[in-house]
């Protein structure tokens, strides 16, 4: 964790194979982490596996049209062996089913190339703060398919506790498992618990994927 509750996002690391697009994304993260920040950057998947094998960053920015492949690839191999690392998309593609890929995979935040700078260091301050930042295109898109997606019936064992809907409810706003905990007077290795319980619950991998799971099940408003 970082200072005042927030989480430390250093190390990072950007996966993107444009210098211009590096260089950018690296002064926006300057921007709103601080002029100390370790920062590396890979321009292919081999070269961020290579990276973190040396050193696991607390951040990953990963673009999806990679040279030797898609990102979401290396979201999935750095949930499966590093899951502390933060995973968030920044790319120029915004299809349903390739964001839907990205979450399920581990992302817990989708933004896109094409927003201002300000626009994106504001999404950077979300996560720092334990928010999952969706672009709000992005969003509005998936949310808009889930009602005509159909929809796996939920089994007894599978369904959530008044609790748990209650946590996830709040993960939906964006609050961080500390700022639940507080909410609820309840530890943070609590929540953390009940988290996972959720996630399993609903076979997904992250926060954001497990609100659009819940939304599209209608246990979510």
């Amino acid at each position: 964790m970082g200072d005042n509750g927030g989480i430390a996002l250093d190390p990072a690391l950007i996966v993107e194979d444009n210098a211009a697009t590096q260089q950018r994304l690296a002064r926006l993260l300057e921007r709103v982490l601080g002029d100390g920040l370790r920062i590396a950057a890979a321009g292919s998947i081999a070269a961020a596996r290579a990276h973190i094998v040396q050193q696991a960053p607390a951040l990953a920015l990963i673009d999806i049209g990679l040279p030797d492949g898609s990102g979401i690839e290396l979201i999935g191999w750095l949930h499966a062996h590093h899951p502390q690392t933060a995973t968030v998309v920044i790319s120029a593609w915004g299809a349903e089913d390739t964001v839907l890929a990205a979450l399920r995979a581990g992302a817990i935040g989708y933004l896109l190339k094409e927003r201002e700078d300000a626009e994106l260091e504001f999404a950077l301050q979300s996560i720092r703060r334990g928010g999952s930042p969706i672009d709000p295109f992005v969003a509005r898109r998936i949310l808009t398919l889930l009602p005509s997606a159909s929809v796996q019936a939920v089994h007894a064992d599978d369904a959530l506790t008044e609790r748990e809907t209650e946590i996830l409810e709040l993960v939906s706003r964006g609050h961080s498992n500390r700022e639940i905990a507080e909410q609820l007077s309840l530890s943070r290795f609590t929540i953390e618990g009940y988290t996972k319980a959720i996630y399993r619950k609903l076979a997904v991998r992250s926060r954001t994927a497990a609100v659009f799971e819940a939304k599209s099940r209608g246990l979510l408003r």
